[in-house]
């Protein structure tokens, strides 16, 4: 099953194409590239081809060979969100990510674990409010990770930036919200062939 070209709603293939739907081709390929479905080499021509598109049609041409892969139900959800009072939270394996993902939780053990996540964007917003328990989450090389926008009471973060290593960022991460009474961490998974 292949992706559905790219069309909006009313508009015919070979009309001009607008700053939106370049935007939303960049995103997609910036997602291909992240999950290994795009080399880099590729990525970076169809990037460019993206950014000086002039019509639908040739928006369409970038996307239409991206396949959906197994367990992938389409696009990513714009939300998804995460409720649980009491209780435990594992998220991990190939799992399609959200361009937003929100983690509502009260005294409860959440594991999200991002190695194997197919990415749909360049960007991941998580937005905390939890209070009490622990949230771990757990990141591939090349994953960067921004909590400026996360405020922390009477809680314990071990939030590091990155793998530490000079893996080319793939996803940034961010962290939004609050956390109470908790504790939050991240560790990253070794790069293959690390030692």
């Amino acid at each position: 099953m292949t992706r559905q070209p790219i069309h909006v709603q009313g508009r015919e293939p070979g009309l001009r194409a607008s700053d939106a739907e370049r935007d939303r081709v960049v995103d997609l390929l910036h997602g291909a590239v992240a999950d290994g479905r795009l080399d880099p080499v590729e990525f970076d021509e169809r990037l460019d081809s993206a950014l000086t598109a002039r019509t639908v049609d040739a928006l369409a041409r970038l996307t239409a060979d991206l396949i959906t892969l197994p367990g992938d139900d389409g696009p990513p959800a714009e939300l998804l969100t995460i409720k649980e009072r009491h209780g435990l939270v594992r998220r991990d394996g190939r799992w399609t990510l959200p361009h937003r993902l929100a983690v509502r939780t009260a005294w409860s053990e959440v594991m999200l674990d991002l190695t194997k996540a197919v990415r749909s964007a360049p960007e991941l917003v998580i937005q905390l409010r939890v209070n009490g328990g622990t949230v771990e989450l757990v990141l591939a090389p090349g994953m960067v990770v921004n909590a400026n926008e996360l405020s922390v009471r009477h809680s314990l973060a071990a939030i590091g930036r990155d793998a530490g290593d000079d893996t080319p960022e793939t996803l940034h991460v961010r962290l939004v919200g609050r956390i109470r009474h908790a504790q939050l961490t991240t560790r990253w998974q070794p790069r293959l062939g690390a030692t």
